[in-house]
């Protein structure tokens, strides 16, 4: 089984468009501990021509640009893109799929939850229902995802929630706590190489580690996971916001209440931060904290990375 990083940053990509912090400027004036980084999403393959897109980034376009595994192969029209699996309905996990819009057959994978977000907006009748499936994601199943013809894709997948938070965009104050979110807006995926048995977990969005992640993630072989701020109060902290990595459904990486911390006894061999905010200190790669994240076990993920099972 293949692993793409397609984007390894949080909404708004490194740098953010109209952020000017100090580790954006790095960026901008090319300084070679900082590299870009495009909106969070992955690809997974079992087979050369036939890939599945782990959330769709509004970067999708560039994405699949700078990934020949993902260019057309056969014929003036083709991708090896067979369809998406989504983990919530946020902004830049949802945007890529107006990207691929070219009646080009393939699946749209995600909860009843966000599959209504997706339906009740009319924007994503711009794929067109006669070559885009959008299937049901069950919860605690184990289910096989299909290629765009129908046949069996020889991934199996299995959908369980994850602490979290319903998209920005449909949050309601008046619905109670959370702003009305419920289990299926955020989940996390365990996936699965039919064949060989191999396993790998994604967390792109998690307010804490659940006995549920516990659970599933304790011995596994790989684990990408949330790691967008290295602080709670990070944004405030850099000035360029006010809202906590927990206001936004994000844990942290460090502290007592952090990721590193949370993942210390599980015994997870491979572990990869994903879906990085534009001001965590861990993008920079001479910075103590990302010192202190690798000597923790954890690598950092980057755009481009290939990883294999």
């Amino acid at each position: 089984m293949k692993i793409l990083i397609l984007g390894s940053g949080a909404g708004g990509g490194f740098p953010q468009w109209n952020c000017n912090c100090p580790n954006c400027r790095k960026v901008r004036n090319g300084d070679v501990n900082a590299q870009a980084r495009s909106q969070s999403s992955l690809a997974v393959s079992v087979e050369e021509d036939h890939w599945f897109l782990l959330n769709a980034s509004p970067d999708l376009r560039d994405q699949i640009n700078n990934n020949p595994a993902l260019h057309p192969k056969h014929g003036l029209r083709h991708s090896p893109i067979d369809g998406a699996v989504l983990t919530n309905a946020d902004v830049d996990h949802i945007g890529g799929l107006l990207t691929v819009r070219e009646s080009q057959p393939l699946s749209i994978n995600a909860t009843e939850r966000v599959l209504s977000v997706i339906n009740s907006n009319s924007v994503f009748n711009i794929l067109n229902p006669e070559f885009v499936k959008r299937n049901p994601l069950p919860i605690g199943t184990q289910t096989e995802l299909c290629r765009a013809d129908g046949t069996e894709s020889g991934i199996l997948i299995e959908a369980f929630p994850v602490p979290g938070k319903v998209a920005l965009y449909l949050e309601d104050e008046a619905a109670g706590p959370n702003f009305g979110s419920v289990a299926e807006d955020t989940i996390g995926l365990q996936i699965e190489e039919k064949a060989t048995g191999k396993t790998f977990f994604y967390f792109p969005g998690c307010a804490h580690v659940s006995d549920v992640i516990v659970e599933k993630a304790t011995d596994a072989e790989l684990v990408f996971f949330d790691g967008t701020t290295w602080i709670d109060n990070e944004m405030q902290e850099t000035g360029v916001g006010h809202k906590t990595g927990q206001r936004m459904g994000h844990m942290s990486v460090s502290g007592e209440d952090g990721s590193i911390a949370a993942f210390s006894t599980l015994n997870v061999k491979r572990k990869i931060y994903i879906h990085m905010n534009n001001t965590n200190p861990i993008l920079i790669d001479d910075s103590p904290e990302r010192l202190a994240t690798e000597n923790a076990g954890w690598e950092i993920g980057f755009d481009g990375m290939e990883v294999s099972l």
